[in-house]
Formats: C-alpha cells, sequence, structure tokens
C-alpha cells in the first residue's frame, strides 16, 4: 500500500494546478477530492476506492488515468458556453 502523503503528491503533479485531497476512512477506502487551491471549488470526488489495491505504481497510474477520464467526463469541468 502507498503512503497517503506520496499518494497525494503524485495526484496533486498529475492534476497541477489543481490541488488535491486524500482520507482514508476506518474500513480502509479511499476517498480524493481535486479542487482549485484558490478558490476551493471542487471538480472532483471520488469515494470508496480499495486503498489496499494501490501497492504497485502500475496501480497508482491506474487510479490516476480513472481520475483523469472522470475529470473530463465531469459535466462541471465544460468550458464556459460562449454568449
Amino acid at each position: 500500500m502507498i503512503h497517503l502523503a506520496q499518494l497525494r503528491l503524485q495526484l496533486e503533479r498529475s492534476f497541477s494546478p489543481l490541488a488535491c485531497e486524500c482520507t482514508i476512512t476506518g474500513d480502509h477506502s479511499l476517498t480524493v477530492k481535486l479542487y482549485h487551491p484558490v478558490s476551493g471549488q471542487v471538480d472532483l470526488v471520488v469515494s470508496g476506492l480499495n486503498v489496499t489495491t494501490l501497492n504497485t505504481r502500475e496501480a497508482v497510474a491506474a487510479l490516476i488515468e480513472e481520475l483523469r477520464y472522470e475529470l473530463e467526463s465531469n459535466t462541471l469541468h465544460r468550458p464556459d458556453p460562449v454568449s
């Protein structure tokens, strides 16, 4: 299992300029929140991730790709419509 601080650092590097908050619950599930550090606007929150599966670089890379897909698919992340 990857250390939580290392995971957060990797996520912040991958999703810069967004900030990242990672929390683990008692049942070892992970919640990841990606947000704008200045405004606090949240772009993505994913909960219920199994932290015990994040034990290799490949697993972390796969998580980053999944989060990237979710972030791009998020309707709140669409550019503002042109008036």
